[in-house]
Formats: structure tokens, C-alpha cells, sequence
């Protein structure tokens, strides 16, 4: 079975209105934080950080998290799941 990368563009999009979702205020998001997380070479994650909340894609086993400031997990996502049920619907 062959796996369909989720795009950064729209991991970035699906980001931001689950951020807005937990009540991050929208000229908040203007200044959203994102930064690449490389391990020996290899890019293994992405970070979405607001004031409040930070997000965090682990590329290799598609989960898109959201933790609040004090660590607390609030939300997960499965990217693959999502991505093959869009790929399924075209």
C-alpha cells in the first residue's frame, strides 16, 4: 500500500483552525511560530507556536498533536487516516 505525504501547506492550514477551535484568537495567529525539527539529518517533525499553545507533526507516523502551555496534551489527529480519507472522496 502506498502512503500519501499529508502537504505542509495544508498541515499548516489544519493548524491554524485547530488552533482556533481551542480558542486561540485570530490576530494571534498572525504570529504563529513554525520551525522544522531535523534529527541527524533527517526531518522528522514540524512546531506551530502561538503564546498559549504549541502543535506538533511527527512527519513519519503522520499524528498532528496539540499541547497546551504546561504540556497537557489537548488533541491528536492522524494525518494518514485523514489524507487517504480525502484521496478515497475525490
Amino acid at each position: 500500500m502506498m502512503r500519501i505525504e499529508p502537504d505542509p501547506q495544508e498541515v499548516r492550514r489544519l493548524v491554524v483552525w485547530t488552533l482556533r477551535a481551542l480558542g486561540v484568537q485570530p490576530f494571534r495567529l498572525f504570529d504563529l511560530e513554525e520551525e522544522v525539527v531535523m534529527q541527524r539529518g533527517r526531518y522528522v517533525a514540524r512546531t506551530y507556536r502561538t503564546d498559549d499553545l504549541m502543535a506538533m507533526w511527527l512527519v513519519d507516523v503522520g499524528l498532528l498533536q496539540f499541547y497546551s502551555e504546561n504540556g497537557e496534551m489537548l488533541k491528536t489527529i492522524n494525518l494518514f487516516e485523514r489524507v487517504e480519507q480525502l484521496a478515497v472522496a475525490a
